[in-house]
């Protein structure tokens, strides 16, 4: 691939609307492939997350990329004047990206758009977890790209550690925090820069002023939203003690509006395996232990078919600290709720845990919103709504410490598949002659003038 060069602007512009038209034309090609490798997949989640996130990702860079990649002017020095500074942007060659299996489409391509505005080259591994899923984005690729523009690799474990081992120009990797490690180890063999995006666990902070019924709501959208196995899923609640009880009969009504019936609701989706299935429920049966009160979520009172892949939503109260589930990110549909003193102490729980991805708060109080904002740290945040920042183009989406490093969509994809090249001409007539030698009384002057 690196032998044929960067992509030309015409050929960027052709392949964006081209990738987004393709997309479009396959939209229940995708639902199927996916609802098969899950089991079940709801077919709106699958249009909703993983097609249309990604068609307005490549509308926007199509829109947008030339502006994007005009050279910026950059003031010089006084000293060194007459000159002129500019800041021209480079693709960096051939980009790597590794997806996960939970958004195997949006997860594999809105990087994507961001790596093709910039003109790089890109090669793709898929998760293995959903071999039909990628077996469609290599022939649609196929369909807009020449194999040295872009391509599909596909195959299990192995190749992906192979893969991650490759000399990229960059290497992009979505997944957990534990095989982030690996890759970032990887990539290091190479000197391969790398954009981490991870997870862990992502809090919902639910103020003292803030509608409980209002917030529940928000809340069991975001965590039951392809039953909870999203890296920006709220993976906890924290409410106010005396609200405690309220907010689980909030979230149970609202869950019960949203999904009446599970087991055969086109809607609620299905855990990807069996193997996350016996996790989820190993959590839940070690917080029990610990002491935690379960609060199933099944309003038809239905038996679900272990087969089907389905998990019945469950909150769970009074956990002890140690529990698993405050431990490891979820992603599932478990919802530990957590309660809390004074915002003191719910910051608190915040900043003794590794930095996540997103943070949801909920309050009207502009004040309280402020002080959460200034004393946390996380990828991204919404207040008063849950996941809808992740899908802004103007915004960037990224990580922190533990859930990830760099960013990408709209400008900030461009900005991290892009090298920004210095680049500062000299005029006829320039200043900087004054600093070369003989050194002499000349320059002991300007020495004098410049650190006074």
């Amino acid at each position: 691939m690196a032998e044929h060069g960067a992509l030309s602007v015409a050929r960027r512009d052709d392949a964006l609307e081209g990738l987004a038209a393709a997309l479009i034309r396959h939209a229940d090609d995708f639902a199927r492939a996916v609802a098969q490798d899950f089991g079940h997949r709801s077919t709106h989640e699958t249009k909703l997350a993983d097609l249309y996130p990604v068609v307005a990702g490549l509308r926007h860079a199509r829109k947008h990329f030339r502006r994007w990649m005009k050279p910026r002017r950059r003031p010089i020095r006084m000293m060194f004047q007459i000159a002129s500074g500019r800041i021209h942007y480079q693709p960096l060659g051939i980009v790597g990206i590794i997806s996960p299996w939970n958004y195997p489409v949006q997860l594999a391509l809105s990087p994507l758009a961001g790596a093709l505005a910039a003109g790089n080259r890109i090669m793709i591994k898929p998760s293995e977890l959903t071999p039909h899923t990628s077996a469609l984005l290599a022939r649609v690729l196929g369909e807009v790209f020449d194999e040295s523009e872009a391509a599909v690799v596909e195959g299990g474990a192995d190749v992906a550690r192979s893969f991650a081992r490759l000399p990229f120009d960059h290497l992009f990797f979505t997944g957990s925090t534990a095989v982030g490690r690996d890759v970032m180890k990887a990539a290091s063999e190479n000197l391969v820069p790398v954009t981490l995006e991870l997870g862990g666990k992502s809090p919902a902070i639910v103020a003292p002023d803030y509608p409980l019924p209002e917030a529940a709501e928000r809340i069991a959208v975001g965590k039951l939203f392809n039953a909870g196995q999203t890296c920006i899923a709220p993976d906890y609640v924290l409410v106010a003690r005396e609200h405690e009880a309220a907010f689980v009969r909030a979230f149970r009504d609202a869950a019960g509006r949203l999904y009446p019936t599970l087991a055969a609701n086109p809607d609620y989706t299905a855990i990807i395996s069996e193997r996350h299935r016996e996790r989820l429920r190993g959590l839940v049966a070690d917080a029990e232990a610990k002491g935690a009160v379960l609060h199933a979520i099944n309003p038809a009172g239905e038996r679900l078919d272990p087969a089907a892949g389905k998990l019945e939503p469950v909150v769970l109260t009074g956990m002890s600290a140690d529990a698993a589930v405050l431990q490891e990110e979820i992603f599932g549909p478990v919802l530990p709720v957590v309660s809390y003193g004074t915002l003191e102490e719910a910051i608190g729980f915040v900043n003794d845990r590794p930095h996540p991805l997103a943070l949801y708060l909920f309050s009207r109080d502009r004040g309280l919103v402020k002080r959460v904002l200034d004393r946390t740290s996380s990828g991204g945040v919404a207040v008063n709504e849950t996941l809808l920042h992740c899908v802004q183009e103007e915004l960037p989406f990224g990580g922190v410490g533990a859930s990830g490093m760099g960013s990408y969509h709209g400008e900030a994809g461009f900005r991290t598949f892009s090298h920004a090249r210095s680049v500062f001409r000299r005029g006829r007539v320039n200043g900087a002659g004054m600093t070369k030698p003989p050194y002499g009384r000349r320059v002991e002057r300007m020495l004098s003038f410049l650190l006074r």
